[in-house]
């Protein structure tokens, strides 16, 4: 199986899988489990769009291998309580090895802390907001493969949210960091053609229920 052609490779149990894994069993684990699976509750959504942020000039393996830490300094990602954080806190974040001590990006958490709860106060969830952007078939790829996710880290539609959201005051929301957030909170299926998990995302995005 030809990795560089095809991006598949064969995994311990010898199924064809998306390569980025590497095969290191915490990746595999959230290649199989979590990436790409459809998700509609705020708190995951928050979580995620923020750690994307994060991953920014970073692998995500590290901010994946670093995630605990992360939820026990950021009080789980529950953005109500984000939103109450101060200066003191910053400070406090910024001394906590265990995540990535970058004031740019802690003091943006905060700051989209507070933008989100706007959100919700405006459209009833953060869920039904990005749901409302589920690209359509004509704005999809027919297959799926390595060339097409080589040449697309972003899209119209990761555009289009990127914008929208800086125009609610969001920060470290660029387009190729929207992208790799709907990735992996399903709003796309970017698992490869041919990847094991691709068929099995596909049939929960079609018995998931969107949020209005």
């Amino acid at each position: 199986m030809d990795k560089e052609h095809t991006g598949l490779l064969a995994g311990p149990d010898g199924v064809a899988r998306c390569f980025w894994h590497g095969n290191l069993p915490d990746y595999l684990h959230y290649h199989d489990h979590e990436w790409g699976r459809p998700v509609a509750d705020d708190r995951r959504l928050f979580e995620k769009i923020c750690l994307e942020g994060f991953q920014s000039g970073l692998s995500w393996l590290t901010i994946l291998r670093k995630r605990e830490n992360f939820r026990e300094a950021f009080a789980n990602f529950e953005f109500d309580k984000v939103a109450s954080f101060t200066d003191k806190d910053v400070e406090r974040l910024l001394g906590n090895a265990g995540i990535i001590r970058h004031r740019g990006k802690i003091v943006s958490t905060i700051n989209n802390a507070r933008r989100a709860r706007e959100m919700v106060d405006e459209f009833g969830s953060l869920a039904a907001w990005f749901w409302k952007f589920e690209p359509g078939k004509d704005e999809r790829p027919q297959i799926v493969d390595l060339a097409h996710l080589r040449a697309n880290p972003t899209t119209a539609v990761s555009v289009r949210i990127s914008k929208e959201l800086k125009k609610r005051g969001w920060s470290f929301v660029g387009p190729t960091t929207v992208y790799a957030f709907m990735q992996a909170m399903g709003l796309v299926n970017d698992h490869l053609e041919g990847c094991a998990c691709r068929q099995e995302v596909e049939k929960q995005r079609k018995a998931f229920r969107r949020p209005k």
